[in-house]
């Protein structure tokens, strides 16, 4: 059984819960999304895989998930990145917002999102349980497949895209190629 750390709208615990149980009352909880970049500035995406409980075979960013109660936010994001895609590496804290999404199946993701930024260019062992592919596309490949063809990504890496090409403008110099 997985739990979720509950937080209020400025990210302090105010406890946990199961992870299902917080997706069936819509409760506010601490979340985090991967963004990673290769050299040329590209983006790499996932497509989740079909078994997932909500938001299966749908493109997204590199990872995303919940830190469990008492894990640091970043060591949660690391521990993921090497669950899913095989891997780990250096990245940063870049910003965090909060999100609500209403999904068919009757769950709600309600998250305080911790967003992090890195580079990566390596070999991959992907978990076919949580993902099916990956490949790498430009951010203006991005923007034009969700502004024709929303539906193919996920809830909030359609709302978490513009935030993140607002901070990668405002921090051109930390990723130059992105």
């Amino acid at each position: 059984m997985q739990e979720v750390i509950l937080v209020n709208e400025v990210d302090e615990s105010i406890g946990s819960m199961e992870k299902m149980e917080a997706h069936e009352k819509a409760l506010l909880h601490r979340a985090f999304s991967v963004f990673l970049f290769n050299k040329r500035g590209e983006m790499l995406l996932q497509k989740r895989a079909a078994s997932k409980y909500h938001s299966p075979s749908l493109w997204t960013n590199a990872c995303c998930s919940h830190p469990m109660p008492g894990e640091e936010t970043e060591q949660a994001a690391l521990r993921r990145l090497e669950e899913e895609l095989g891997f780990t590496t250096s990245i940063n804290k870049a910003f965090h917002f909060t999100y609500k999404a209403v999904f068919d199946n009757g769950l709600t993701e309600h998250e305080f999102d911790h967003v992090f930024v890195g580079e990566y260019e390596g070999a991959m062992q992907l978990n076919t349980e949580e993902v099916s592919e990956v490949c790498y596309k430009t951010m203006a490949d991005i923007k034009a497949e969700i502004e024709h063809n929303a539906g193919s990504y996920t809830e909030w890496f359609k709302i978490a895209f513009p935030l993140l090409e607002e901070w990668l403008q405002q921090n051109r110099s930390t990723y130059a190629a992105a």
